[in-house]
């Protein structure tokens, strides 16, 4: 689980599926993610009002897009190195 400071809310990881490829909602989890979402787009000191909002809504980009499209992005050396430091 991961604390936000600003808010002491609580993202917790293990909540997701995210794996290689994307994969779409329905049913209960459709309603469940769609309950998670921020209710805006804010702007404060960064997209989204607090770090929670920011994790949750990549973690639902991660599940729907998949790992392989997300580290497209970037330079893969820094994605090894992230990766790396994970131990």
């Amino acid at each position: 689980m991961l604390e936000d400071d600003d808010t002491a809310l609580v993202f917790d990881p293990s909540e997701w599926n995210i794996q290689r490829e994307g994969h779409p909602w329905s049913g209960e989890l459709f309603d469940k993610r769609i309950y998670q979402a921020p209710e805006k787009i804010e702007f404060v000191g960064g997209i989204f009002v607090n770090e929670t909002e920011r994790l949750t809504v990549l973690a639902m980009l991660l599940e729907n897009l998949g790992i392989d499209k997300a580290v497209r992005l970037g330079d893969p050396q820094d994605w090894k190195a992230a990766i790396a430091e994970l131990g």
